[in-house]
């Protein structure tokens, strides 16, 4: 009995990060679609709603250009608090202005900068945990990758049908308010549910701070990134995925649904769809996935998980269609982060764990900034069907690069069991995931994902 009962609370901490990146993730999806919404509905103008997408993705880049040695000298759990809470009072702020008809359009490009600058470290900290957390829980890393994976989609699909329906009901201001409780809430899960675990705490024997051993930390995750082939391939084709991804959540699907379905309803409803379907391909995946080429089945997926939304929104005007092509694309997006996951974890050594995977954010979320603002201009000089179209456009010449470039046959060398770098046929080009974490508000969708925001 008494084994039984330590294997139980073995498992606690792993229980617990799932909980609050379930939670964390639904609140997401109701910022997702309540802040493009609000801004529509309180300033009528697409630019502003672009504008507002740039404020709240350009300081994602910036921390995670510089975060990863803060989050192992602070530690995993603190940086994870840290960061919920204060996104949670940020997102709150916007609201209680807006209520006190106080709220000018500087303060909210300001409170979403905020949110985005502090919303990665903490994505981070969730994010690179999982290994030690699957291992301290007893159970295999693909599997406990698979997990993460289809809980955050589950719990996606779940907040963005919420979203739509709240909206409409009660309006995006309280939506937002929601949003603020689930931080709050994700930050006491880990607070009490990760206590004690090393992995999570600080690391004692980091050198001394100062300037110098900050760089050279920061330097070696980016030298594993620039070392490695496959690693640059998998950051430059996610780039231009999310950089669509931003304007298609923060601007195009805002702005066709008001145009021409049926407002925010329709919009909870088809991300609700895609977040079914990413959950489907996540399971389908955890469960046969293993009999099959990593690379082929990666290559299918990547190209249906993207272009064929924007093209079918350009070329309909109505639900049905998109919704179908919702459905379906999620099912191969949801197949992408199990894959990517499982490569990164097999391929990066646990000390270079939080760096890299900072680096990795910054360079797969490095054009979200541009991607939301620019699909803002896009609709205001070439309307929403031209701007669907160009970008539409653009994830498409993106999702062929696993066709095109030869170094996405390593896909298939790396260990998925390693814990340690990999063996001698990976050295030369290991894999890795992206994390392209959303700020606390929008946050990017299909493309590939990690905690927090985002579809896959």
């Amino acid at each position: 009995m008494s084994g039984r009962g330590d294997r139980s609370r073995d498992r606690i901490p792993l229980i617990a990060v799932l909980s609050a990146n379930s939670i964390s993730t639904a609140g997401t999806s109701l910022t997702l679609i309540g802040v493009p919404w609000f801004v529509l509905e309180t300033t009528g103008s697409a630019g502003r709603a672009g504008v507002v997408a740039f404020c709240a993705t350009l300081p994602i880049v910036v921390s995670a250009l510089i975060g990863g040695p803060v989050i192992d000298r602070i530690g995993r759990r603190r940086v994870s608090v840290a960061s919920d809470l204060v996104c949670g009072v940020a997102v709150a702020a916007i609201p209680l202005l807006h209520y006190a008809d106080s709220l000018e359009f500087w303060m909210l490009c300001a409170l979403m900068a905020v949110s985005g600058l502090l919303h990665t470290p903490g994505n981070t900290a969730r994010y690179v945990l999982v290994p030690d957390l699957a291992e301290h829980a007893g159970t295999t890393l693909a599997r406990a990758a698979s997990l993460f994976d289809a809980v955050s989609r589950g719990a996606r699909m779940v907040g963005a049908a919420l979203a739509g329906v709240l909206i409409a009901l009660v309006g995006a201001e309280t939506v937002l308010l929601l949003d603020a409780a689930t931080f709050l809430t994700s930050a006491l899960l880990i607070a009490v549910g990760v206590r004690g675990v090393r992995a999570a705490e600080p690391r004692k024997a980091a050198a001394p701070v100062s300037l110098r051993a900050y760089r050279t930390e920061l330097r070696e995750g980016y030298t594993y990134l620039l070392s490695n082939r496959l690693l640059l391939a998998v950051v430059v084709m996610v780039l231009f995925m999310n950089g669509t991804d931003q304007g298609w959540n923060a601007v195009l699907l805002p702005v066709h649904a008001s145009a021409e379905l049926g407002g925010a309803r329709d919009i909870g409803l088809l991300t609700a769809l895609f977040g079914a379907g990413g959950l489907t391909g996540a399971l389908l995946y955890g469960a046969f996935g293993h009999r099959f080429s990593r690379r082929a089945v990666f290559t299918v997926c990547v190209v249906l998980c993207g272009a064929p939304r924007y093209a079918v929104a350009a070329l309909t005007g109505t639900t049905l269609p998109l919704a179908v092509t919702m459905a379906l694309s999620g099912i191969a997006g949801g197949v992408l982060n199990p894959i990517l996951t499982t490569v990164i974890y097999g391929s990066v050594p646990d000390e270079l764990r939080s760096r890299v995977s900072g680096v990795l954010t910054a360079g797969g979320e490095l054009a979200m900034p541009v991607g939301g603002l620019a699909a803002g201009l896009l609709v205001e000089s070439a309307g929403a069907r031209g701007a669907l179209l160009a970008m539409g456009t653009v994830y498409l010449l993106a999702t062929l690069s696993p066709l095109v470039f030869p170094v996405w046959r390593t896909m298939d060398a790396v260990d998925s069991g390693s814990e340690s770098g990999g063996t001698e046929a990976e050295a030369s080009a290991p894999a890795a995931e992206v994390s392209s974490s959303g700020p606390c508000a929008p946050a990017p969708a299909p493309g590939v994902r990690t905690p927090r925001s985002s579809e896959s």
